[in-house]
């Protein structure tokens, strides 16, 4: 009986080991699939955020120029042309620049192998992609600042981040640009904001500074139509639109401006501290992981602290029925918190052995010889030798010589 259970169980055991493959669980999970390296911005795929830059982009500039600066006063407008369209004109050379530039790394644009599918990184050989300046995927030797972009696929020069607006990494062949990118889109941008909140506001106040184009002739300026696209396309539309439009606009310009404003700000401060954005990112998980550190440390103290407080008290006194005078012993004791409890048995049973005799002098019972003396008890005899053999003189025959640990002698016993 019992080896057809042990059969039937191991039949059991083969048919629960039938399992199929689990994703994953084999070993080619440590290899990364072979895939090309991307060249710039416009390799496919792009990036949605990319996409939406550019719609932003050309909304503010077809809504700025073709409808709310030619609106402004005639001193103003010529201002607002060339001020505006400076930097609207700028941002979009560098932005073109800075997507249209390759960042990688000198050693990986001399090879010129981007159409080719990347060497397959096996981490059971190499835990690291890049190790002592060499790159196992792009197989060639980087230097001390190269990072190795997982979205682009190579090794990039002086890596500061990869920026999904532009859909390409920043390192230190594009950084600038990327920097006068941002630092022209938010003057642009505030500039638009500005003669946005100035149209919204007079559009109340006085109308009439906003209709001194030529287009707006005697007919038109007598009711409330208003020109958009002023001058190449003059279309008709109504106040409504024209305050809606502006109220969209300048919504979306603030929204910009908070984005775009930390993102230089942040920049401005990694420049001042001469650091990337990389290396301060590695920094703040240094410092988070010290801080996460100390506090853990801080918790354990704390919760130890109380569980000492939480102890009950411990009684400190000592109380022994066995009558001891001073002359004839001493109670040494060291740590009264974590004594005392220990000696309150240990000393009443051992003084229980002595026996008082004549002139307050003890000696040792034969029968307590077993027991032992408490290690922080040393009781030394105060009585001379001849006065001790006149007393009892048979039951120090043959007695054991009972010594404290701490080297003091309760009674030496010698034969007659």
């Amino acid at each position: 009986m019992v080896g057809v259970a042990k059969a039937k169980m191991n039949c059991y055991d083969r048919r629960l080991r039938r399992t199929v493959p689990v994703r994953g669980s084999s070993s080619n999970e440590l290899v990364s699939p072979p895939q090309r390296s991307r060249v710039n911005g416009w390799s496919l795929p792009l990036h949605s955020f990319q996409f939406i830059a550019w719609v932003v982009y050309s909304y503010m500039a077809i809504v700025g120029f073709g409808i709310y600066i030619p609106l402004l006063p005639y001193n103003w407008k010529y201002a607002g042309y060339s001020v505006i369209g400076v930097a609207f004109v700028f941002h979009f050379v560098t932005h073109l620049v800075a997507v249209s530039i390759d960042p990688a790394d000198p050693s990986i644009r001399a090879k010129k192998n981007y159409s080719n599918p990347m060497p397959v990184l096996d981490k059971r050989k190499h835990p690291h992609v890049i190790q002592n300046l060499h790159c196992y995927l792009c197989e060639v030797d980087v230097g001390p600042k190269v990072k190795h972009c997982s979205s682009c696929n190579k090794c990039i020069s002086d890596f500061d981040h990869h920026c999904k607006w532009l859909n390409n990494c920043v390192g230190g062949r594009n950084y600038w640009f990327f920097f006068l990118t941002v630092v022209s889109a938010v003057f642009g941008v505030l500039l638009l904001v500005f003669v946005i909140l100035f149209i919204f506001i007079e559009h109340f106040l006085n109308p009439a500074e906003l209709r001194t184009a030529p287009q707006f002739n005697i007919d038109i300026a007598e009711n409330s139509t208003w020109l958009a696209f002023l001058p190449v396309a003059p279309i008709e539309t109504s106040s409504v639109g024209i305050l809606v439009v502006a109220f969209i606009t300048f919504m979306l310009g603030v929204a910009s401006l908070l984005l775009l404003g930390h993102l230089l700000g942040f920049h401005i401060y990694l420049l001042m501290k001469k650091m990337s954005t990389y290396e301060y990112i590695v920094k703040q998980r240094h410092t988070q992981s010290i801080r996460d550190q100390n506090i853990g440390a801080t918790q354990s103290t704390t919760a130890s602290g109380t569980s000492l407080e939480n102890l009950p008290p411990v009684e400190s006194a000592v109380d022994c029925d066995a009558p001891l005078s001073g002359r004839a012993s001493a109670l040494k004791y060291q740590d009264k918190v974590q004594v005392a409890s220990r000696l309150s048995n240990g000393i009443c049973t051992e003084t229980g052995s002595f026996q008082s005799g004549p002139g307050d002098s003890f000696y040792y019972s034969p029968k307590s010889a077993s027991q032992s003396l408490p290690d922080s008890v040393g009781i030394r005899e105060s009585t001379s030798e001849d006065k001790v053999r006149s007393v009892h003189p048979d039951s120090m025959e043959g007695a054991p010589i009972v010594q404290n640990p701490l080297g003091s002698n309760l009674m030496q016993a010698t034969s007659a």
